[in-house]
């Protein structure tokens, strides 16, 4: 399927690895102008090596106000416009919420959400100039129902509702904002693999009896849906939060 994708510009945070990676690389097989951001310089020329030098790097902390406006502006500056951006990056701090200090909420929302929610503000300025635009948030199932850790799971929940407000906002400007909740992925630098690692017989009856699909998800599936998305195939969808988790979530709708 043709997703008419050729062209457009595309940036992912958090793209040089895992989800963000394989997302980076869709875009990239749909004919898509590519850059992806990320605190690790190292990471980012290895990604640009395996996509065979077909993206642009950006090296930025978004966790900090001003690097994510200096991101901003120097990726309008290089490319002229920006038709999607695709809020990836995140991570999980903490552990039980009697357990956890203060200061590993802030950072997470800050990572999480507060990235994010400015991120989209000052894209979507961008967008309104060409009235069209998409913005995809990757959220979690366990920002929609109770499970791992609490302050992940606080800034996945305001992350999902943060883009059914911001979609209803902006869809007469042309941008759709939507956000895909994945469950649980596997990928080579990613929790589930360290926890493998750890407890191979324990991850087994995990998958066992929390994944109704019987494996755990790739990159590359919720990459597919993110291309989907950020297309005019998706037009009518509007401040969706859509899982992708091989039936794991517990939620009827």
């Amino acid at each position: 399927m043709d997703l008419q994708l050729q062209g457009k510009h595309v940036l992912v945070t958090g793209g040089s690895k895992g989800i963000g990676k394989e997302i980076a690389s869709a875009f990239v097989e749909e004919g898509a102008e590519v850059s992806i951001v990320a605190r690790d310089q190292d990471y980012l020329s290895k990604t640009k090596n395996e996509l065979d030098g077909r993206v642009s790097l950006y090296q930025a902390d978004i966790i900090k106000a001003d690097e994510r406006e200096k991101l901003i502006q120097s990726f309008i500056k290089d490319h002229g416009s920006l038709d999607v951006l695709v809020n990836n990056a995140g991570g999980s701090k903490g552990g039980n919420i009697t357990e956890t200090e203060m200061d590993l909420f802030y950072d997470t929302l800050e990572l999480n959400y507060f990235s994010a929610v400015h991120l989209s503000k000052l894209a979507a300025l961008h967008m309104k100039e060409s009235n069209r635009g998409s913005i995809i948030n990757i959220t979690s199932i366990y920002g929609r129902e109770s499970g791992g850790k609490p302050t992940y799971n606080n800034a996945k929940a305001a992350l999902i509702s943060f883009t059914k407000a911001f979609a209803d906002e902006v869809i007469s400007d042309g941008i759709r904002v939507n956000s895909i909740a994945p469950g649980s992925i596997l990928h080579e630098t990613g929790n589930w693999q360290k926890r493998i690692e750890a407890d191979p017989e324990g991850m087994k009856e995990f998958v066992k009896n929390e994944i109704p699909a019987g494996r755990f998800g790739t990159p590359e599936e919720i990459a597919n849906v993110a291309v989907f998305l950020a297309s005019e195939k998706a037009s009518w969808v509007v401040g969706a939060s859509i899982n992708v988790d091989g039936g794991q979530s517990k939620m009827n709708f």
